[in-house]
């Protein structure tokens, strides 16, 4: 199953699942969200109630977010999402580059049994498809992240697939490894969707390549893939330190790290397009902006 969720003309939310070129509406057989119906899903439940409507085309959903379009948004509204980090040899040895105070730590990381995991933020931080990620304001070398992310119960089940772009600060980071929750927390920071797949819908994830383009002024600048067999780490491996004496709560979001690295001198531009396509996922576009200096939850971007 592929699951969506809709912002409607009108301020509402509906939760749908595709089918073929088709979006469903299945929203008033659950009563709530993308969680509920991922969580009646994996206990074996079904689905009652009416037959489903037809929302529209996934091309027409999967559109730049507007009030007066339906359009695709987050696919869920996590409680919390989580990074880990360094869970690709490529990704050590980039980040230990340039760290001149603390020269090897990531390298470590990556051979060490403890996994790096860091909070990320709530569904206040995140957007969805076709929506705007951030630079933040004191930033100069921002770079997109694309990772696999994972959809956990509270007992840490994975219970869908989803693809995360965890935009990062890389400047601030490498200033001091003490920043990093700096360099990974402000608003606009977590990109998730395009929609969610259940675990047998999606098969082995480590079958999957995952690519990613930056376009520039309509100009594709970066494009690299990665195959998913090339992380180290497993996932049963990040969960259980996740989980060790930290509750978490259902419908938590973990990305799971990124083999994919954009150079210094491709730093991310306000007007940029990220383009993140992994089938059976699809494909999760984005736009950047930076925020202002002065700028505050609520204010106009």
């Amino acid at each position: 199953m592929r699951v969506v969720q809709i912002a409607m003309p009108g301020g509402s939310n509906r939760v749908g699942i595709i089918e073929g070129e088709a979006v469903l509406d299945v929203t008033d057989r659950l009563g709530g969200s993308a969680l509920d119906l991922l969580l009646k899903v994996q206990a074996g439940e079904r689905l009652e109630g009416e037959p489903a409507i037809r929302l529209g085309s996934y091309a027409e959903l999967d559109v730049p977010p507007a009030p007066d379009r339906p359009h695709l948004r987050v696919p869920i509204d996590p409680a919390e999402v989580w990074g880990a980090g360094v869970t690709y040899k490529k990704s050590a040895e980039f980040r230990d580059e340039d760290t001149s105070t603390s020269k090897g730590i990531y390298d470590l990381v990556y051979s060490s049994p403890r996994p790096e995991l860091f909070f990320k933020g709530r569904a206040a931080h995140c957007v969805g498809p076709n929506a705007a990620a951030t630079i933040r304001a004191d930033s100069s070398f921002t770079a997109p992240e694309p990772e696999l992310a994972l959809v956990l119960t509270a007992r840490g089940e994975i219970i869908g697939y989803t693809l995360c772009d965890d935009v990062s600060a890389w400047d601030i980071e490498r200033e001091n490894p003490l920043y990093l929750p700096q360099s990974k927390i402000f608003y606009g920071c977590a990109v998730l969707g395009p929609a969610i797949v259940t675990p047998d819908e999606l098969g082995d994830p480590l079958a999957l390549t995952l690519r990613c383009r930056i376009l520039r002024e309509g100009h594709i600048v970066f494009d690299e893939s990665v195959g998913l067999d090339r992380m180290k780490r497993r996932f049963d491996e990040l969960i259980h330190y996740l989980r060790l004496n930290n509750p978490i709560p259902d419908g938590t979001v973990l990305s799971t790290g990124t083999g994919i690295i954009v150079p210094p001198e491709l730093a991310l531009h306000e007007g940029d397009v990220i383009e993140m396509a992994c089938p059976p996922i699809g494909t999760l576009r984005h736009t950047m902006r930076r925020l202002p200096a002065g700028w505050e939850p609520g204010s106009q971007l």
